[in-house]
């Protein structure tokens, strides 16, 4: 199923774990239940699944007022605007809230997925913040330092000054943590961009477009 584009690995887990997959018209809940995909028929929710013939990986910059999702019930702007005319069934790697900007990964490979997003594989992110005020070297200090959290200790792998911004450097997947932070700290971030996740880089990509991964990235991620 993930590999076929439906989900990440764990989001799969939980659809058959929910009965909302079936083989030959019958529900599984077993995780780990082995079929032929050529000749099995599988459905989620109802729908028909093809095994991916095909591996599509694709860097996206991610506009600010994007939903980080291929469906929205309130019709807002989200990934679905930009690749819902795919083949594939292609979902996101990296999650970024609608005001944030930056990085996106999209693919149909579920397990590569996994392995680059997985805490325990510690797959880097970096970003650039620019803060409603002035990031003082009082600051700059407590980020280094390590900043705690509600949820625990948040501590920056390196922190590093670029003119009115700071480029971050983390590896933790916490929901907002980055945004958190600087909200902790007393000065609310005003603009968020991931510039990259590994050694897979933004660079000049314009915000709403996309390109394909070299075969380099994509074994070095």
């Amino acid at each position: 199923m993930a590999d076929s584009g439906v989900a990440s690995r764990r989001a799969c887990e939980e659809l058959i774990l929910s009965g909302r997959v079936k083989v030959d018209g019958k529900v599984i809940r077993t995780l780990g239940t082995k079929i032929d995909p050529i000749n099995h028929k599988v459905e989620v929710d109802n729908e028909t699944i093809t095994a991916s013939k095909t591996k599509t990986y694709i860097a996206f910059h991610k506009p600010k007022g994007v939903l980080s999702t291929m469906f929205d019930p309130e019709s807002r702007p989200s990934l679905n605007d930009f690749f819902g005319a795919f083949n594939e069934r292609l979902f996101h790697v990296g999650r970024l809230d609608k005001e944030s900007e930056g990085l996106i990964i999209l693919t149909n490979d579920g397990q590569w997925a996994h392995e680059a997003t997985h805490p325990s594989f510690g797959v880097r992110k970096t970003y650039l913040v620019l803060c409603e005020q002035e990031i003082s070297n009082k600051l700059l200090e407590q980020l280094e330092k390590g900043v705690e959290l509600e949820d625990g200790l948040a501590k920056p792998i390196s922190v590093t000054r670029r003119g009115a911004w700071v480029e971050l450097v983390i590896h933790e997947g916490r929901n907002q943590i980055v945004r958190r932070i600087f909200e902790s700290l007393g000065n609310p971030v005003e603009r968020l961009v991931r510039t990259a996740i590994g050694s897979i880089r933004l660079g000049e990509l314009p915000a709403g477009r996309w390109r394909s991964l070299q075969s380099e990235e994509i074994i070095n991620l």
